[in-house]
């Protein structure tokens, strides 16, 4: 019988009184790609750091073909064969593709050393289907050529064991499935792949097997083929998971149009948004999609009135207003952030001062300039049994919530005022798939009452399942947008990638 390429044994690791890992036991096969589900503190970057050397196991045992891999070492991992490709590409800009893939194994400094290993470079791009160019700078090159970058580096450190994470998190549509058909190559090839990844729809077209963490331990094994997305994510959270349904609704007026918006830099730079035009109509979810570093952030406090653009107007409900956070409150603009922690709450805070914190001044929260603390905690003891915001009280720091619920505190924030125009930014990002069904199911809630809701996302998923109309950013332009209906994931991927892209409503 042939060895496993890697063989998990009764792996434990303990933080003081957390249990990240619990007994956990596995095995990969070469040529084999497993996928390792689990929720945010299941356990899968604990149990990979210990793969990778980066902590030491209480207990247990690793090995490599056999071979047990000696704990606590990077470099004992590598010479085992294990690379490791991250969500974040650790990548010198300033360099070129080689001197990334070759930088800590060969001299930067010997020409005869740069043309070998240029030599094997393009071997290895040439093997497994990795186009490359080993001159271009870093800097010059796409985000799905950088990923692949990353793979050869690993390649060329002749890993026999590649672990992904969240690999498609960055890329276009077309670019994942030039990534999954390098995958087939590589597994072809006997390369063995640890895939980790929320998405389950990718998980189950690329994976051979599936290893399901909660709460530190292995909760389950599947072979893709005979499971499904239904039972992966009642696996994941131990509950069924409701995915909501988006039914058509009749549109109404116009809620929010943007219309000839620029917005300049400093220098010769391009601008940062250049003559967008958008509407957004009551019982709608307009969506945004596009590589982040587009413009998309941009859009968004524009949008909420954070900031003014250089040029162009906006208008709510038909009415043109000049950009003043305080007014788009007034005028029921409500906004869930990008980053909850940075600009979403005031972490030291408590959930009842978050919780006004954007309307601390209305008559429902202050008289004569004094604040109503009564009325203030009164509301978010609301938003708190309403949005099921657990281990929250009004009294609470704000910084003591899981990530989970303190996005549910930000959505029972906007939420409750029942706004005219919704502009949620990253609504989902970083969340278990539990609470992504449930900011899903109260967005489309919010929309049927009649909201007009900007959804800028990176998630192609969520914005194909929430959308009615979607529209791409790319170097600071908007598309024209499309039905989600009539809109394939070719064709967006085209759009993200600046093809077929113009301006316009």
């Amino acid at each position: 019988m042939r060895r496993p390429a890697l063989r998990i044994s009764s792996v434990c690791k303990r933080f003081g009184s957390l249990i990240a890992n619990d007994d956990v036991s596995f095995t990969l096969e070469a040529g084999q790609v497993l996928a390792l589900l689990g929720e945010n503190g299941a356990g899968k970057t604990t149990l990979m750091n210990i793969l990778f050397g980066h902590y030491v196991a209480d207990s247990g045992a690793i090995e490599i073909g056999g071979a047990s891999l000696s704990p606590g070492s990077p470099q004992a991992a590598l010479r085992a064969g294990i690379g490791m490709v991250h969500q974040h590409f650790a990548l010198a800009d300033n360099l070129s593709v080689a001197e990334n893939i070759i930088i800590g194994t060969e001299s930067l400094l010997l020409p005869w050393h740069r043309a070998k290993a240029k030599e094997k470079i393009l071997d290895i791009a040439r093997r497994y289907g990795l186009a490359l160019d080993p001159d271009a700078l870093v800097r010059d090159i796409s985000v799905g050529e950088r990923q692949r970058v990353e793979i050869v580096k690993a390649l060329y450190r002749d890993a026999r064991i590649l672990v992904l994470d969240e690999p498609t998190a960055v890329l276009t549509p077309q670019e994942a499935e030039a990534l999954f058909a390098t995958l087939r190559i590589l597994v072809s090839n006997g390369v063995a792949v640890i895939f980790i990844s929320h998405k389950l729809r990718e998980v189950l077209s690329v994976a051979d097997k599936i290893i399901v963490m909660r709460q530190g331990k292995v909760v389950a094994e599947r072979r893709a083929s005979e499971t499904s997305r239904e039972e992966l994510a009642e696996l994941m959270v131990g509950r069924k998971v409701a995915f909501p349904d988006r039914k058509p609704v009749s549109v109404g007026p116009a809620v929010l149009r943007l219309d000839g918006i620029v917005l300049r830099q400093g220098g010769n730079r391009p601008h940062v948004l250049d003559g967008v035009n958008l509407e957004v109509r009551q019982h709608e979810i307009l969506g945004i999609a596009g590589i982040a570093g587009n413009g998309q952030a941009a859009l968004a406090d524009i949008a909420c009135g954070v900031l003014a653009p250089s040029e162009g107007l906006i208008h709510l409900s038909g009415d043109p207003v000049r950009s003043d956070p305080s007014e788009f409150v007034k005028r029921g603009v409500a906004r869930i952030p990008e980053d909850r922690h940075a600009t979403g709450l005031i972490p030291d805070m408590s959930v009842w001062e978050n919780v006004v914190a954007e309307r601390y001044r209305s008559e429902a929260f202050a008289v004569a300039g004094l604040q109503r603390v009564g009325a203030a905690r009164k509301y978010a003891e609301l938003v708190i049994a309403q949005f099921d915001v657990r281990g929250a009280a009004p009294n609470t720091s704000a910084k003591q919530l899981s990530g989970g619920n303190m996005q549910k505190l930000i959505l029972g924030r906007t939420l409750l005022q029942d706004p005219g125009v919704i502009v949620a930014t990253q609504p989902t990002r970083g969340l278990d798939i539990g609470a992504v069904a449930y900011v899903h199911r109260k967005l489309l809630e919010a929309r049927d009452r009649g909201a007009g809701i900007l959804l800028i996302s990176e998630d192609i998923d969520e914005l194909f399942s929430l959308s009615d109309r979607i529209a791409v950013m790319f170097r600071g332009s908007l598309s024209s947008p499309v039905r989600t209906e009539t809109l394939s994931l070719q064709e967006l991927g085209l759009r993200m990638a600046g093809q077929n892209s113009t301006g316009g409503r």
